[in-house]
């Protein structure tokens, strides 16, 4: 942690991790049963004093941004909780187009008696619970005991990125020993107080780190539907071309595609070639073809080719590549 601050008679720290917010926010309400599982989440900003010689680039900093959710269960419901974590976590590499990674589920060692919370049943209900739900999904997943977290046993996906060791990307973290140091309750069927489960769960983690790994991984060639600028606007001649590239700007813009004009008076080649340096996946070139027959002329990033359609139907085909979530980047 980074050293606390004095503000006249106050006492402040930077937060290094959302745990104990988030169990706050749960403590401030009564809750029964029927409440239950109650998620609590948020993409928050979190400062850990790394020391210098572990930070490298964007992958591993002293202030990050991280999706994180603590999920309040009873324990009847941690299976089916778990199930649906593990399930968001496939779900979003599949639309990622992320195939390189590995499921950890990180034990504890049973003759450690001093790093972990002392409750034998506990760990071996948990373990169990974990290991059943991933054996039932039929994912291939590798033990480590000795890994786990002092208040439960937790899994991890790790992929490599392009230089050192491996890293985590999402995690989700089962823990019984949080929610009783912060004496969370809820109110059982038969009246009487019991106290929640927590699963940690991030499915990407430090976003930070994560785009670092993306673009490694991608090289920068980004699917259309997720490129910072999707659509790259090139007018042959400003003279002649520029009123119908606005044109086809306006009607891109309208319907929410991130898109840019290079109306600068550079050469045709050179703004070609930037833009392909650039990595945008879709480039337009108007001239006087496209602006009297209501063309667009593209060629995608990647490919020497072009194509012309009616500027209707490119539109149209853009739309359903980006809700798709294609992945083709030098697709014809």
């Amino acid at each position: 942690m980074f050293p606390s601050m004095k503000v006249d008679d106050e006492e402040f720290v930077l937060r290094p991790m959302n745990c104990p917010h988030h169990m706050m926010v749960y403590s401030n309400e009564i809750h029964s049963y029927r409440d239950l599982p109650i998620r609590i989440g948020e993409i928050g900003r979190d400062c850990r004093y790394e020391a210098s010689g572990a930070l490298k680039g964007i992958e591993r900093v002293r202030t990050f941004c991280q999706n994180d959710a603590h999920l309040f269960v009873t324990k009847d419901q941690i299976e089916e909780e778990f199930k649906k974590v593990v399930d968001l976590i496939l779900e979003c590499y599949k639309e990622l187009n992320i195939k390189n990674y590995k499921f950890e589920l990180s034990l504890r060692d049973p003759e450690d008696k001093v790093k972990y919370h002392p409750d034998d049943k506990m760990w071996d209900d948990a373990e169990d619970t974990l290991r059943k739900v991933l054996n039932d999904i039929g994912i291939d997943y590798v033990e480590k005991i000795g890994e786990a977290a002092f208040y439960g046993p937790k899994l991890d996906v790790q992929v490599k990125p392009a230089v050192g060791p491996e890293i985590t990307i999402s995690t989700c973290q089962l823990d019984f020993c949080l929610p009783a140091k912060f004496n969370l309750t809820y109110v059982d069927k038969d009246g009487s107080r019991k106290t929640p489960v927590v699963l940690h769960r991030a499915v990407f983690g430090s976003i930070d780190r994560f785009i670092a790994f993306y673009l490694e991984e991608t090289k920068g060639n980004l699917p259309t539907w997720l490129a910072p600028i999707q659509v790259n606007i090139i007018p042959v001649n400003n003279e002649y071309h520029l009123e119908y590239a606005n044109e086809i700007l306006e009607m891109l813009k309208n319907d929410n595609v991130r898109v840019e004009l290079d109306d600068r008076d550079e050469k045709l080649s050179y703004k070609m070639r930037e833009s392909q340096t650039k990595k945008i996946p879709i480039t337009l070139i108007l001239g006087d073809k496209e602006r009297d027959e209501n063309l667009v002329s593209y060629r995608r990033h990647g490919s020497n080719k072009t194509y012309s359609v009616q500027k209707d139907m490119f539109k149209d085909l853009l739309l359903n590549e980006i809700k798709l979530k294609k992945y083709e980047v030098k697709a014809d």
